[in-house]
């Protein structure tokens, strides 16, 4: 039998009965949904999660700081030495000092953090609200929330607003190198963006550029941006044979991800459950329609049909009910996935938070859950097929 001989009995077996195929693929359309709603829920958490905390430049970067040992400090010259080994792009040293801020009478604590335009890109810092420094700015600043918090205003207030700023550094001149000199800014700076953290301490981040009295002769930390992937762990090995504590963001990334494909696996077994379900009904409603057509395959088989056409013609059938159901359900699966981040975006911005992306939708697992929807109909359909290709021409025509 052709294949078009195949189709054309089929969809004929559709209009004969409608309402069995419509619900026997609503079925299957539901399963589908719900795998695709759960499994691109746990995406979403993913990507809204590492979109946050990471950006591509941030991923090729390794953290630097020095050891415990007073014979290993970031400077100068320990940067001229970091700049000689391989693979390395880009160096952006990291400033951090205690310090007071003042807005208008109202003085407060808060944590120096001296950077350049690097930093921002490595560290994987884009203000909330405002925007952040770019080449020419002078004398622009980025705040931490906690900052519009001690001096009660909100956030977008803050912007535009101007502080006067005073760091507190180790005195050079002192035997004592824990003892701290106070060094007041001469230039006000002015609020261009800010940050949205959970520390409870306040944070400024000022450009070196602004700050090149400050006589900075040791730094926190330094930013090293590797030129490729590949070199990540062979950079990081040399820094650390030089004594140096490294770090990299592309290690909790990694973590995340792990811990994220659990969750991902976890939420496909609740889809796949409710999968099962809807090839039960798949093999329910094929083994009816083989009995219900017990006397036509009779026919089909006295005046030639081989039993392969018949197996054919009924797993044709659980094909095309996977097919669509895999099609509709998809449909089905982003309309609902999109009402519920609707209603939980409103919910959110009523209670003064931001809105998220939950759900993403991979193209390759679109794919995937078509392939799978059409392998669940060959498989509700087999048994009944394989039922239908064995039966005795002359019993089924005698079948009442």
């Amino acid at each position: 039998m052709k294949i078009k001989d195949l189709l054309s009995i089929s969809l004929q077996n559709f209009k004969n009965r409608k309402s069995r195929i419509f619900f026997t693929v609503l079925g299957v359309s539901v399963a589908i949904a719900a795998v695709l709603f759960l499994v691109s829920f746990g995406y979403g958490l993913q990507s809204s999660l590492l979109e946050k905390i990471t950006t591509k430049d941030s991923l090729l970067t390794l953290d630097v700081m020095s050891s415990d040992s007073e014979l290993i400090k970031l400077n100068q010259e320990t940067f001229d030495k970091i700049s000689k080994i391989k693979n390395i792009e880009k160096i952006s040293p990291h400033g951090q000092f205690p310090g007071n801020i003042t807005l208008d009478d109202l003085t407060s604590e808060a944590t120096i953090n001296i950077v350049d335009l690097d930093y921002l890109t490595l560290e994987g810092i884009s203000p909330t609200i405002g925007k952040s420094f770019n080449a020419d700015d002078k004398n622009k600043i980025i705040i931490n929330t906690t900052i519009a918090k001690l001096f009660n205003l909100d956030e977008n207030q803050m912007i535009g607003k101007k502080i006067k700023a005073m760091a507190f550094l180790p005195d050079e001149t002192s035997e004592n190198q824990t003892e701290l000199k106070s060094y007041s800014m001469e230039n006000e700076f002015e609020i261009v963006g800010v940050v949205e953290d959970n520390d409870t301490q306040g944070q400024i981040l000022i450009k070196n550029t602004d700050i090149k009295d400050l006589p900075i002769k040791e730094y926190a930390s330094v930013k090293i941006k590797v030129n490729n992937e590949t070199n990540l762990n062979s950079v990081r090995d040399e820094l650390v044979s030089m004594g140096f504590l490294v770090s990299a963001l592309s290690d909790t990334i990694d973590q995340a991800n792990k811990i994220f494909s659990i969750i991902q696996i976890v939420l496909g077994v609740f889809g796949i459950v409710a999968l099962v379900v809807a090839a039960i009904g798949l093999i329910n409603t094929m083994t009816i329609s083989l009995l219900e057509r017990t006397n036509e395959i009779g026919i089909m088989r006295a005046i030639g049909a081989a039993p392969g056409d018949i197996m054919w013609l009924f797993l044709g059938e659980s094909l095309m009910i996977g097919f669509l159901g895999g099609i509709s359900g998809i449909v089905l699966g982003i309309l609902s996935s999109q009402l519920v981040q609707i209603i939980i975006n409103v919910i959110s911005k009523s209670f003064g938070g931001e809105t998220l992306k939950l759900f993403s939708y991979p193209t390759w697992f679109m794919f995937f859950i078509v392939l799978l929807s059409s392998l669940v109909g060959l498989i509700g359909g087999y048994y009944p097929a394989k039922r239908a290709s064995k039966l005795n021409p002359l019993d089924a025509l005698r079948y009442k």
